[in-house]
């Protein structure tokens, strides 16, 4: 995904690319110091700005849990397919964990902050995966991911999972106890719970169609995710068609909740186009999320929030939280509460940069 939705899922299948050096894995990374930037009239949330990262495609930035640093995949260092890094929480001692090869995608601390879980498919491929058929349109490529662990300083890698398919999106309970991930393993792509040590795999969605995104609401009872499940046999068809190719058509996704064994799924939104990225208030009131409903062929993706105990919430029952013309996704807030993480599009130097920005948020 990248996770299916990261950057290169959402505006551009991912670019090929040679096979890299092994470990080829620079020290550190320079870049300019961190920015500030005003917000934009209407994100009246939102203050103090700031930009991370500088150049390429950053994106799925996440808090560790004490909030003095954030892992994020990135194209940098003159890369086509993301490497996962961590940096401080000011932008400062960026470093690549990963071994250059393949690519990562979906970062995540494990309790204490110290190692760092993510997928990769280093151990299927050491390239960069070849990008999709374009006459398929508009898909993602189901590249075959594993889940592995990596020390914050990006030594004593160590491989969690051993599936032959797509196997990513993992984040790991507030409480440190289980890992929430997605995988193809029986056939269809379903979100499933194991232990932080790799047992006790239990599988926790079982309707045709993708689920996938799952994030951990603070009490570790509740997941929130987003889906697709086709309406009619024809479309179930055409998604199954497309799943053993190894594609999904991500045009319509929305938003879910269940909770932690599985029991109580609960469509939470109904916008139409694209909903992704959810993550939950501090306090488990609210989920923010990315979407372009109000523009379903476009990328302008905004950030907006919904009430957790909603159901097939509408415009009118969200509040939007960034006005840009572009692109922003993947927010995370800081585990105090007063910040959030994002990726988006402002400022960009270049046509497809995207950046990870820091924003204090105001609860009032």
């Amino acid at each position: 995904m990248n996770r299916p939705l990261s950057l290169a899922a959402l505006f551009a299948v991912a670019l090929a690319c040679s096979k890299p050096e092994a470990d080829k894995r620079p020290a550190s990374s320079l870049q300019p110091s961190a920015a500030s930037l005003e917000a934009f009239p209407g994100e009246s949330r939102l203050s103090n700005i700031t930009q991370l990262t500088f150049g390429g495609e950053n994106a799925e930035a996440y808090w560790s849990p004490d909030g003095e640093f954030i892992t994020m995949q990135s194209t940098r260092d003159g890369r086509s397919c993301d490497q996962q890094y961590v940096m401080r929480a000011d932008g400062s001692d960026l470093k690549q964990i990963s071994d250059g090869r393949g690519k990562t995608t979906c970062g995540w601390f494990l309790p204490g902050g110290e190692r760092v879980l993510f997928a990769s498919s280093t151990a299927h491929d050491a390239t960069c995966p070849a990008k999709p058929d374009p006459s398929k349109g508009y898909v993602w490529p189901l590249d075959k991911y594993d889940l592995y662990t990596v020390s914050r300083d990006g030594s004593d890698l160590k491989r969690l999972t051993n599936y032959d398919v797509y196997t990513a999106e993992a984040v790991i309970s507030p409480d440190g106890k289980k890992i929430v991930f997605t995988s193809l393993k029986d056939g269809d792509l379903d979100i499933y719970t194991m232990n932080i040590d790799g047992t006790d795999i239990r599988r926790l969605t079982t309707t045709p169609g993708y689920d996938g995104g799952p994030w951990w609401s603070p009490d570790s009872k509740r997941i929130v995710y987003r889906a697709h499940h086709p309406k009619d046999p024809t479309e179930l068809k055409q998604y199954q068609e497309l799943l053993t190719q190894g594609l999904i058509r991500p045009s319509k996704v929305e938003l879910f909740v269940m909770n932690a064994d599985g029991s109580d799924q609960r469509q939470i939104t109904a916008l139409g186009g694209a909903n992704f990225g959810p993550s939950w208030s501090p306090n488990g009131k609210q989920i923010i999320f990315s979407s372009n409903f109000a523009s379903p062929r476009s990328r302008n993706f905004e950030l907006y929030l919904v009430n957790a105990s909603d159901s097939m919430a509408t415009a009118d029952r969200l509040e939007r939280i960034t006005v840009f013309d572009s692109f922003d996704g993947f927010p995370m807030f800081s585990p105090d509460g007063t910040k959030l993480l994002f990726a988006s599009n402002r400022n960009a130097k270049s046509e497809g940069e995207t950046n990870v920005f820091v924003a204090d948020f105001s609860w009032k």
